[in-house]
């Protein structure tokens, strides 16, 4: 399959969807084939800037749309269903995040492209932010040692116009809360460069805004390797977003990558020299968003993926893993309790 084209068609052309038609638009290889959204005049908008048809029934889309891959951006909770559908007609998958919100929603869209045959791909383009993938390579390479402590903090502002603009947003429903929506990128991260979480204890809180879910929340992590991290996600940061940030402590080295979303690298010290050391002040990007520049790398690797000539950076499989977390967060937040990982399944 070297060489061939893929068409993407895009459900949900709300906040984050300019970052999708902005990536598939770059690369050789990929092109939009069709827009949906429920809201008319977000469906049009779109459609007639990329010049592409565009519907407002997904039903419509899977059914008249000439694509191979549709991707997901709808609200949260739709992901799933949204997903199955594309996958029973036969269609590749590109989720946002999360790709669910509970973990039984995400065993069926797994098993939904599993069964039809096609790939599944679970958006979390921070990975691949420069800055992280130098400090993954640090990781790989045993350059910290035994790793001791892992904090990830999200300083962010949403007022409460943010989530005015759409009824979904804060609710359990459609979307959870600060863990769930805004900082699952961070949980994700946390995880994927130390590795896997044995337990975690958490305090959440709906502090100022007028939702469902929280605000604002802390999580203490114990990972299997003996590490201890601790996640700090706020909603409420005055006047505007300060802070996106990931700190891993070793014994032989210690980095902090920070900036409003780990776009920055702040410390980077090692008890050896590596030539990546190098590539530090390079690394460092100002992006125009808390999205940075990661769905560009992301669907470079889909494109790759589809031909055939690499693995995906993060399958349904993979982005289950952070939900898992996520959930777990939550249960002890609602017990009071310590809960182990990985989650027991309700009966």
């Amino acid at each position: 399959m070297s060489g061939r084209e893929f068409s993407v068609a895009l459900v949900g052309c709300g906040r984050i969807s300019a970052n999708h038609f902005e990536a598939v638009s770059r690369i050789e290889g990929l092109r939009l084939a069709a827009v949906c959204d429920v809201v008319e005049e977000r469906a049009r908008a779109a459609g007639e800037k990329w010049g592409v048809p565009w519907y407002t029934s997904y039903e419509q889309l899977l059914e008249r749309a000439e694509c191979d891959v549709v991707t997901i951006a709808t609200p949260s909770g739709l992901h799933p269903a949204h997903g199955v559908l594309a996958a029973r007609a036969g269609k590749h998958v590109v989720s946002e995040k999360p790709m669910a919100i509970s973990l039984s929603a995400a065993d069926e869209l797994v098993k939904a492209c599993d069964d039809a045959g096609v790939q599944l791909f679970v958006v979390k383009q921070n990975r691949l932010n420069a800055t992280i993938q130098l400090l993954r390579n640090a990781i790989d390479k045993g350059r910290f040692g035994r790793i001791f402590s892992a904090n990830a903090t999200v300083r962010w502002a949403r007022p409460q116009e943010y989530y005015d603009q759409a009824k979904w947003r804060g609710t359990w429903e459609f979307d959870g809360g600060a863990f769930m929506n805004q900082a699952s990128h961070y949980v994700d991260l946390i995880q994927w460069l130390v590795g896997p979480v044995e337990s975690v204890m958490a305090k959440t809180a709906t502090q100022a805004r007028r939702i469902e879910a929280e605000d604002s929340g802390a999580a203490i992590l114990k990972f299997r390797n003996g590490a201890i991290g601790v996640l700090e996600v706020t909603m409420l940061t005055f006047p505007r977003n300060l802070e996106g940030s990931i700190t891993i402590l070793g014994e032989k080295g210690s980095v902090k990558i920070g900036g409003t979303a780990v776009n920055k690298i702040e410390t980077w010290q090692f008890a050896e020299y590596d030539d990546d050391d190098r590539l530090v002040e390079s690394a460092n990007t100002s992006p125009p968003s808390v999205y940075g520049f990661g769905h560009e790398p992301y669907y470079r690797n889909v494109l790759k993926v589809l031909r055939g000539e690499a693995a995906p950076d993060t399958d349904g499989r993979g982005g289950r893993k952070s939900l898992e977390l996520i959930l777990g967060i939550y249960e002890s937040a609602k017990t009071g309790r310590e809960v182990p990982l990985p989650l027991r399944p309700r009966i």
